[in-house]
């Protein structure tokens, strides 16, 4: 049966009709631009602006309502690694309220918690075992979904951007270890996977939305002329006399710099490990020259993440393919 896979952002929405599975038959690709610049309500006003854009949406797109996965931004999720010792699954059940309380900043009585074990230590051996939490305000999810629940929708399933977008670059333990940066219009998520588990997940409040306004600021053009310029030159110094590159490189800099404080993070913890290379998703991954300027940078290899590898069905040329990992990934999920 197939499913709806709906990744909303600040700059555009973003879908994947398909028959979902490991290896999910694609049927149909929609991309549009986010009038309203609302990816999350916070507000009966910005529920009301964004459910009407969305119903618009599954109606003009032919969209069917009863499988449709959601993406939750990392911006307003708490999601931690910790390691406890070794537990049954029905021990755990009964500690995990306990562990949230120590490791997320959210009370309790307002708490939405996902927990899954990463890894469990066989018996005669003398490690802890890890588990990855997830929480989130119950308010914020049941407002979210009943934006939904409007338009006729009940949502099948709610998970994060970048345990999505994990799931839909598929580690293996022998992948070497990996700094994903998912860069968005109005946020950048980071995450390192090692031995093929993930290790940590932060959001920093910016991304390829600074960039645009960089451009403004340094070239004196409006926001529509500022994205195409954006995309159009980046960082490739040969394009427009290099003035794109030289307005974006501020910004593009402070950005690099997170993913440079996040690898010294890493490396601190494991001192026997280094990042080998880095995954770029979102939209701003196919900025031109962006590949180029972080391998100078950081000197190590960056790729940019190809969700369609591999995949069936009807895979359109004129989309982003970097911005269509999380809604891949959702596809990806078992249920």
């Amino acid at each position: 049966m197939p499913a709806v896979a709906l990744d909303i952002g600040t700059y555009s929405i973003k879908s994947i009709h398909a028959k979902p599975g490991k290896v999910p038959v694609i049927q149909r690709v929609v991309e549009v631009f986010n009038e309203t610049g609302i990816a999350l309500p916070t507000d009966d006003m910005t529920s009301s602006k964004l459910g009407e854009l969305l119903d618009s949406f599954f109606g003009d797109n032919d969209l069917p309502r009863n499988d449709v996965r959601l993406s939750l931004p990392e911006t307003v999720v708490s999601t931690k690694i910790i390691n406890i010792p070794p537990l049954s699954d029905a021990e755990l059940s009964s500690a995990i309220g306990w562990q949230a309380e120590q490791h997320i900043p959210i009370p309790p009585e307002e708490l939405s918690l996902e927990y899954q074990v990463l890894y469990r230590p066989a018996k005669k051996e003398n490690a802890q075992m890890r588990v990855l939490l997830v929480g989130t305000r119950k308010k914020m999810v049941e407002k979210y979904v009943a934006m939904f629940n409007e338009i006729g929708i009940e949502p099948t399933l709610l998970e994060t951007q970048m345990i999505s977008i994990i799931r839909s670059l598929q580690f293996t333990p022998e992948d070497p270890t990996t700094l994903i940066a998912h860069i968005g219009s109005s946020s950048m998520n980071l995450a390192i996977i090692h031995n093929g588990e993930i290790k940590f997940v932060i959001s920093q409040m910016n991304g390829g939305q600074m960039l645009t306004k960089a451009l403004e600021a340094s070239i004196g053009l409006d926001a529509s002329q500022a994205e195409q310029y954006k995309r159009s030159y980046g960082l490739d110094g040969n394009q427009f006399q290099g003035k794109v590159k030289d307005a974006l490189l501020p910004a593009m800099n402070m950005l690099i710099s997170e993913i440079r404080k996040s690898v010294q993070f890493f490396v601190n913890q494991n001192p026997q490990e280094v990042v080998q290379r880095i995954v770029l998703s979102g939209g701003t991954a196919l900025l031109p020259g962006i590949v180029q300027h972080i391998t100078n940078e950081l000197g190590v290899e960056v790729l940019v993440s190809s969700p369609f590898t591999g995949i069936e069905g009807e895979i359109p040329e004129n989309v982003n393919h970097p911005a269509m990992s999380v809604c891949m990934g959702l596809l990806q999920r078992e249920l």
